[in-house]
């Protein structure tokens, strides 16, 4: 909620600014004693008393005054002490000193006023918000079951799926178009999904490629998604490039002759399927498109499909169960009664069901609390269907607990259908100022705990995990994003036109948060930058910029001088779009934690005055070839995220003080000619990843002492790349290369190493997951693993250490807890080592352009385990040409043409 949020916002600022080694302004001591007091009460009230949705509108009513007024006193106190700052660091007077503390001492007064009444009136106010405050309450509500022992449960839709699976695998031979319909939530994308994956699915069709349309559609976009799921090895940017038309053709060229599976789901016009239909070839080769659609004049389309209905009665109660118990727990029979009325309310809709069984999951298992959720649930059954499913959702929201909350509403900045990196998520969060700390734990930690809670309440969706098991890709569903956004709006937490217009400027000079999605009509990104433009010329209160094409003046001056947050491109954004032609225009954004910027400059250095940004967390700059660091970046501080395409990083000052430790540094990427000194590694303790590379034009390969790396005991994440054509000097610079244990996940490329060097600089590290060498990190012909190394290995992929022609490995318990090896353009590997088969971890296999006796050994090796009743193992072989191999294809051995 808004009102928490902004109370943990301004705690924040008032921390930051006694924290700081070089605050701009100090506050006078009695005032941060009473501001933090009343803080302090009044964050434990929200955390013990957050409505939840009362019985009365007239208790929401109350409940939402008192929420607002927390919220205005928060944002006022922002607002002075954040302008002062301003003002102090820039130059000018909108607020002096004494005006300073004049407004904050009103402001006290007014939380002293606000305090003083829940004080005195603290029967009626619990009378208004109580009914149901201990559903919420963090010390009687808990998860009943982890994430990782609860399923994540479908049913009902085993006899659609047999259906689809038929249609997909059945005559006749010609194209064939298959829309499957239904409302929202009902279940149509993970019917698709689940057929997509099957191993017969994936076995019948040689090319497979799955793209989300949704209402905003763009043709090249779709062209693009489709040609990266075919064409593994493509790169968007340079797809980014070609046109429509391009793109159609390439298209066109790469399904013909070839049996397809295209999902196009989430389809909300005719219209876009008119536009892309002809660049898909009829070729007689019993090729499919489904498409999954919420209207019925689209599903008419193609030939007779599904029409998805509401799961009856005891399918819903058993999806509710296996969404709030674990797999071999039973309903406890005096909740049974009531949990079958409550499955029966949600009306048959899957996404109500399994998100009610969230909510009922994460609390007390008492007869009390379900029959409260029935209640609410009675209220709205009769509803409209889309409304009535978004009342449900809706309770499930004003349950959870407070902290929660901002986090779920944050989601609404992202576009519908959008796949959200959580390492980006994750940044932004702890940028906002609204995650509650917790002690002995980052922020960034913090951060990724409410998410995990967040997904096991089925409010976020996980969309892809990394191989070290973490969230890496997250989504969520439109309907869920539907209550972000108007929540969010109630509560003004989020301004999200829905539409470019220049209506959007009605009010937008009061919001604090303004995210503006660019339009996807190609006609139509011109006149989004003249208004967006035009519309944000005055927005004094913003804290948070969030869209993709504005352009930022070359003197902000009023404009956006509060803002903490300006993000203009995306994790994988080359879009060409800019913040700014002019450095200076940034670093006028002095109150900034989180820029993420575009930028054409090349061989920039940064302006000494980047020191001027006093609380800078993350700086991320694209689409630049590399930039210099001035030696004053050793003094700010707050800086946790540094990611550059490549950033010249300057010797730190010697004899520095303890204002040159960047002890909130985590992520430093990607540093050119890293000179790994005593010096640098002191000043950054708890570096968690770090990337280095080096390029041809390196000297004196001693200096760089990559010795010292084993000083870094927070490492975790580490890169290591030379995109020399000479080979590195080892005896100089790599023979001295020694990790910390704390190493997970490790990337070498280039580096030259000798296979017997990993026997002593890899191998016993005892944390390692993830090792990926490439383009030649090792060189040799032959590698022999020995006993007791790669203990906690569960991905190796070795990429073009194309010396390698024996890979010796006696024993399985070489690599005890490998899941995953991807061996790619190793030609000269004779075989596959017979041992990897009987590693009891082992799930799959990924092969490309390898040789042929590696492909054969493998597919022995597979014959082998399945001989043995290990069924759990899958091959996937990618090749220029398949044709001499095709014979060797099974279920669980998938042979793939590389385009």
């Amino acid at each position: 909620m808004a009102a928490y949020a902004a109370l943990l916002s301004l705690k924040h600022i008032i921390e930051q600014i006694q924290l700081h080694p070089r605050p701009p302004i100090s506050l006078h001591q009695n005032q941060v004693d009473s501001l933090t007091d009343n803080l302090n009460f009044l964050q434990d009230f929200l955390e013990v008393y957050s409505c939840g949705g009362g019985s009365s509108s007239s208790s929401t009513e109350a409940a939402d005054v008192l929420e607002n007024r927390i919220a205005d006193a928060a944002h006022a106190a922002e607002d002075i002490i954040e302008t002062r700052i301003v003002d102090q660091i820039l130059g000018g007077e909108r607020i002096s000193s004494d005006e300073l503390y004049q407004g904050l001492e009103k402001l006290i007064q007014d939380m002293g006023f606000i305090k003083k009444e829940l004080m005195e009136n603290k029967e009626k106010n619990i009378g208004i918000i109580e009914d149901h405050l201990h559903l919420n309450s963090p010390t009687l509500g808990g998860s009943s079951s982890s994430p990782s022992t609860r399923q994540n449960a479908v049913v009902g839709l085993d006899d659609l799926l047999i259906e689809v699976m038929d249609k997909l695998t059945g005559q006749p031979s010609n194209l064939r178009i298959i829309p499957i319909v239904g409302m929202g939530g009902i279940g149509k994308t993970t019917l698709a999904r689940n057929s997509y994956a099957k191993p017969l699915i994936m076995h019948h069709f040689d090319i497979r490629a799955w793209v989300t349309i949704s209402q905003n559609y763009n043709v090249q976009e779709i062209l693009i998604e489709i040609l990266l799921c075919i064409r593994k090895d493509e790169s968007r940017e340079i797809l980014s490039s070609k046109n429509e038309g391009e793109l159609g053709e390439t298209v066109h060229k790469n399904l013909w002759g070839r049996r397809y599976l295209i999902v196009l789901d989430d389809i909300w016009s005719v219209e876009v399927w008119d536009r892309v239909n002809f660049f898909f070839p009829d070729n007689g080769q019993g090729s499919r498109i489904v498409i999954t659609t919420r209207l019925s004049n689209v599903a008419s389309i193609g030939s007779r499909g599904l029409e998805m209905n509401f799961l009856d009665d005891d399918k819903s109660w058993d999806l509710l169960c296996k969404n709030i118990f674990e797999k071999e727990e039973d309903c406890p029979h005096e909740l049974e009664e009531i949990g079958k009325k409550i499955a029966k309310n949600c009306k048959g809709l899957p996404l109500s069901i399994v998100v009610i069984g969230g909510l009922l999951a994460n609390s007390k298992h008492t007869t009390e609390h379900w029959k409260y959720i029935s209640e609410n649930l009675n209220s709205i059954v009769h509803l409209e269907d889309n409304e009535r499913c978004l009342k449900v959702l809706l309770l499930s929201y004003n349950h959870l607990p407070v902290h929660l909350k901002p986090c779920f509403l944050y989601m609404g900045v992202f576009p519908e259908d959008r796949k959200i990196h959580v390492s980006w998520l994750v940044k932004l969060w702890v940028s906002e100022g609204f995650l509650k700390p917790i002690s002995g734990k980052s922020l960034e930690v913090v951060s990724r705990e409410y998410l995990e809670d967040l997904c096991d309440r089925n409010l976020i969706r996980v969309h892809q995990r990394g191989s070290n098991g973490k969230i890496k890709f997250c989504n969520i569903h439109d309907l869920l994003r539907e209550v972000c956004l108007r929540e969010a709006e109630r509560e003004k937490f989020l301004y999200v036109p829905r539409k470019h217009s220049l209506n959007i400027a009605q009010g937008i000079n009061t919001q604090r948060r303004i995210i503006i999605h660019q339009s996807e009509s190609e006609t139509g990104y011109l006149l989004d930058v003249l208004q967006v433009n035009n519309t944000l010329i005055s927005v004094p209160l913003a804290r948070s910029l969030m869209c993709k094409f504005m352009l930022l003046p070359s003197h902000p001056g009023s404009n956006y001088r509060l803002l903490r947050v300006l993000k203009v491109v995306d994790k994988h954004s080359y879009s060409g779009y800019h913040a700014s032609d002019s450095i200076e225009a940034v670093l006028q954004l002095v109150n900034s934690r989180f820029l993420a910027i575009g930028a054409d400059w090349q061989n920039f250095r940064f302006p000494s005055s980047v020191y001027l940004l006093w609380n800078l967390q993350t700086l991320i700059v694209k689409d630049m070839f590399y930039a210099v660091a001035p030696s004053e970046i050793w003094k700010m501080t707050q800086l946790r995220h540094i990611e550059f395409g490549l950033l010249d990083l300057p010797d730190p000052p010697l004899g520095g003080d303890d204002d040159s430790v960047l002890g909130n540094l985590q992520t430093l990427l990607k540093i050119r000619n890293f000179k790994c000194g005593e010096e640098v590694v002191k000043r950054i303790p708890n570096v968690k990843k770090l990337q280095i590379c080096y390029l041809e034009e390196f000297e004196g390969c001693s200096s760089y002492s990559l010795n010292n790396l084993v000083r870094l005991h927070k490492l975790e994440s580490f890169s290591c790349f030379f995109y020399s054509q000479k080979k590195p000097h080892r005896n100089d610079l790599l023979r001295n290369l020694i990790l910390p244990n704390s190493i997970k996940k490790l990337a070498l490329r280039g580096t030259n190493l000798y296979w017997d060097d990993m026997k002593t600089k890899i191998g016993l590290l005892p944390n390692l997951q993830v090792l990926k060498l490439q383009y030649n990190s090792f060189v040799g012909p032959e590698w022999e693993t020995v006993d007791g190394q790669f203990c906690n290995l569960r991905f190796l992929q070795i990429y073009t250490c194309s010396d390698l022609e024996w890979w010796t490995m006696t024993d399985s318990s070489h690599f005890p807890r490998l899941e995953h090896l991807v061996l790619c353009n190793m030609d000269k590997l004779n075989e596959m080592p017979s041992c990897i088969g009987e590693i009891p971890t082992l799930q799959s296999i990924e092969l490309k352009n390898c040789s042929d006796s590696t492909i054969i050994s493998t597919r022995r090796i597979l014959e082998e385990q399945e001989e043995l009743g290990n069924v759990g193992l899958r091959v996937r072989v990618i090749l220029f040409n398949q044709e001499h191999l095709e014979s060797l294809a099974s279920p669980n051995f998938q042979i793939e043409e590389s385009r």
